[in-house]
């Protein structure tokens, strides 16, 4: 065991002496989360779901506050003139509203566009304009009801909005899960690929690199077995591994509001698996492979079909249905899906036991691969 961590420290230690190291493992990774998670994020923001509305209250009387009040209650950013920078539409109530509403006659309010304005949010505006007329009159028929026809007064209409709704909706997805968007997609997919594509290229380079210069012999004159050579070496590809696992980690967490905290545990292990299975393969591929330009393109051919392959680039749910089972071939693939199902659709390590279950039985293989093949 003193071998394996000897190895394993040593090769981490020259690897982060180099400064191209750092950039390969935080700095260009971060740039591709950063900015595919803007790209596929997803469409909804604070301005569609509640929009900015100007308000003219030209109403002297109680039923104007009371009905701009509403509109608030509705959904609408109510601003005055003074405030109203960001207004795409405005809202004009007439003088005599409340009078001509106490008097039984109709009355009607102005919906108008701001010079300058765009159009995006105008039929939004004028759907929750038209919920809050209707629940204005709502709210004048129930005062009637329960008043026995008294004239209404501000505080009798103000309690009336307070009380809660006795009918309400609850939506929800109907057997279909949330599909992944914006940093949410981006975080791990991103480091799902470059951990392996790293983990293959830094491990078969490192491998073909010590056999070419000698320095495998000269280990293996010393009392050190090719078990302990392995694990020294895999050993040493996961201590960077959890480096970029854990700042990425606090990045996810603190700057892109990413919630990792609630299932950190899960997505460890999971990525923690995963560099494993990675590590591995890099090995197996440092073992075959003498050149180590070839260890490095060999690395790339496999590395990106498989990140494209596994969703990492893209939602696995809005490919075909033949590349969604093809993903399940795929290290990356599973990956993805145990670290959604944490990330993502809110399940638990329980959820997400098959997938790491399967990417222990793709570690298996590729160890056992790996020892089999390497030489020194």
């Amino acid at each position: 065991m003193r071998h394996v961590l000897l190895i394993g420290h040593h090769d981490a230690r020259l690897f982060l002496r180099e400064r191209t190291s750092y950039i390969w493992l935080f700095l260009v990774p971060l740039v591709f989360v950063y900015f595919m998670g803007l790209a596929v994020r997803g469409p909804s923001g604070p301005s569609v779901a509640r929009p900015t509305v100007l308000i003219d209250n030209r109403d002297g009387g109680f039923l104007g506050r009371v009905f701009v009040r509403e509109l608030g209650e509705q959904g609408l950013n109510v601003v005055a003139p003074q405030d109203a920078g960001s207004a795409e539409r405005g809202i004009t109530v007439p003088v005599d509203f409340t009078q001509r509403v106490l008097e039984k006659k109709q009355v009607k309010v102005l919906f108008f566009k701001i010079e300058g304005s765009d159009n995006p949010e105008a039929a939004l505006v004028e759907v929750r304009l038209m919920r809050a007329l209707v629940a204005i009159n709502g709210h004048l028929v129930e005062h009637a009801v329960k008043s026995q026809g008294a004239e209404p007064t501000e505080d009798a209409l103000v309690a009336l909005l307070q009380e809660p709704n006795p009918v309400s909706l609850q939506s929800s997805f109907a057997g279909r899960k949330p599909r992944p968007v914006g940093f949410g997609l981006s975080l791990p997919g991103n480091l799902v690929m470059y951990l392996f594509l790293n983990l293959l290229m830094f491990g078969g380079a490192s491998v073909a690199n010590e056999r070419r210069t000698g320095v495998l012999r000269r280990l293996a004159v010393n009392p050190v077995t090719r078990g302990e050579l392995v694990f020294g070496k895999l050993y040493g590809l996961v201590l960077l591994a959890g480096a970029q696992i854990i700042f990425f980690m606090a990045v996810g967490q603190y700057l892109l509001g990413v919630n990792v905290r609630e299932n950190l545990f899960g997505i460890v292990l999971i990525l923690l698996v995963f560099s494993w299975v990675a590590a591995s393969l890099g090995v197996l591929i440092g073992s075959l492979i003498k050149a180590e330009e070839k260890v490095v393109g060999v690395g790339l051919l496999v590395a990106l079909p498989m990140a494209a392959l596994g969703g990492c680039w893209w939602p696995i749910e809005i490919v075909p249905r033949f590349l969604q089972y093809a993903a399940l071939a795929t290290p990356t693939g599973w990956a993805l899906s145990g670290l959604h199902q944490l990330i993502t659709f809110g399940g638990g390590l329980a959820q997400a036991g098959t997938a790491i279950g399967v990417l222990a039985a793709f570690g298996v293989t590729a160890n056992v691969a790996a020892m089999r093949f390497f030489r020194v």
